[in-house]
């Protein structure tokens, strides 16, 4: 798949235990994997993933028809209420990643929480026409946040 199995760890951790989508999965992986992935990179590896759970999720609901040969079963599917067909694309939701990998690809800092920039000393660069019509344009299309 591409990916070593801590990936995998870490990825299928915060899908399942912290309830996470692709955008926030992004989100909270840019500040984990900082220091070993880019951004760019960081965003790969979120798409792939979705990409193929939406793919293979509904092969997770077939039960064994020798399992259900009671008629009562302690673990049966009844209670499960997750949605078993996605859209592969996920548009929506990659849009958004791409937007802040090319806000991050702008500003030229890599995405961090505010107390990181702080600490560092960095500066904001200036905004100069270029990054201010992006900036507009991405003001006028529909927030992913």
């Amino acid at each position: 798949m591409g990916m070593t199995y801590s990936e995998l760890s870490v990825i299928g951790r915060l899908r399942k235990i912290s309830k996470c989508g692709p955008f926030s999965m992004f989100c909270k992986l840019i500040h984990t994997w900082k220091d070993a992935l880019s951004p760019s990179e960081v965003a790969q590896k979120v798409k792939h993933f979705f990409r193929m759970y939406s793919v293979n999720r509904h092969k997770m609901t077939t039960v064994t028809p020798s399992y259900h040969a009671e008629s009562y079963s302690p673990d049966d599917n009844r209670f499960d209420l997750r949605p078993f067909l996605y859209n592969t694309r996920w548009s929506w939701q990659f849009r958004c990643i791409d937007n802040q990998v090319f806000l991050s690809f702008l500003t030229g800092l890599s995405v961090g929480s505010k107390q990181e920039i702080r600490a560092s000393g960095l500066q904001r660069p200036q905004k100069n026409y270029i990054t201010s019509v992006i900036m507009s344009v991405f003001a006028n299309t529909r927030s992913c946040r």
